[in-house]
């Protein structure tokens, strides 16, 4: 099995603004990254327009601009892009994690736990399925901020001795003001599952007046912190994910094997 690639890109997002924020995105392509130089991007929860509700307005369908925005730079930078944005499906709504390749969609996730705190659940339709995608041999689960708080639905389930994923991410917008709950969650989802664990948040202030830090964070099966960004600032981080790290736990310490 190969080490994996990943990059983070904890940036900041233009209130509803699609063309900004692609025009902002490919500065920062052009300036942090290098094609081939890694397997997956990772782009922040509604990395095109902030966490709006504005759905009718927002909306695209899975053919729309973003997704053929995310698959041209896909073929760019060549490597798959991981994001969250608003999709449209017979008049319902979901916040969709896709990722994207050159040839395009390669798998979708519907974000299950919807944010009722800001109405979340009164403007988007809950997915049903937990998804599991594979690049390089690794299996990944995606997962969208709230998702965050329940262990339940990211649990790392065993079969035939084997678990079922390598690596949890959880793309987001999660509030400066509960930052220390994300860092905290964060390091149990990897502790629990015995998986890599890597939370990417945006910065800055969205147009509802809600403030970001970011605190997007890489966490090792262990639960030791591997990278974390720089809090409140923009920042393109590349870093390797090394296999090794799930076997040795997997040999060393199978608590998974006595798994509820």
């Amino acid at each position: 099995m190969q080490d994996l690639k990943v990059c983070l890109i904890q940036t900041s997002i233009i209130w509803e603004n699609k063309e900004a924020n692609f025009a902002h995105l490919e500065k920062q392509f052009l300036s942090k990254i290098i094609p081939g130089q890694c397997d997956l991007i990772l782009l922040p929860e509604m990395f095109n327009t902030g966490f709006s509700m504005n759905t009718e307005a927002l909306a695209e369908e899975m053919t729309g601009q973003s997704i053929l925005w995310l698959q041209k730079w896909a073929e760019k930078l060549d490597c798959q892009i991981a994001a969250t944005l608003i999709i449209t499906v017979n008049k319902s709504f979901y916040n969709r994690f896709v990722f994207v390749s050159k040839i395009g969609i390669e798998t979708y996730y519907d974000k299950r736990h919807l944010f009722r705190m800001a109405e979340e659940n009164n403007y988007f339709s809950a997915g049903q399925n937990r998804v599991i995608h594979s690049i390089k041999g690794w299996n990944i689960l995606p997962q969208v901020c709230y998702d965050l708080r329940f262990p339940v639905f990211s649990r790392n389930k065993t079969k035939a001795d084997q678990l079922e994923y390598d690596l949890v991410i959880y793309l987001a917008n999660w509030p400066k003001r509960r930052a220390h709950i994300w860092s905290v969650l964060l390091k149990a989802r990897a502790i629990e599952n015995q998986a890599y664990c890597i939370g990417v948040n945006r910065v800055g202030i969205d147009g509802k007046e809600i403030d970001y830090s970011g605190n997007s964070e890489v966490i090792d099966p262990w639960g030791n912190t591997e990278y974390l960004a720089t809090d409140s600032r923009e920042e393109v981080k590349i870093l390797t994910l090394a296999y090794q790290k799930l076997t040795e736990i997997k040999a060393l310490f199978p608590a998974f094997k006595d798994s509820d």
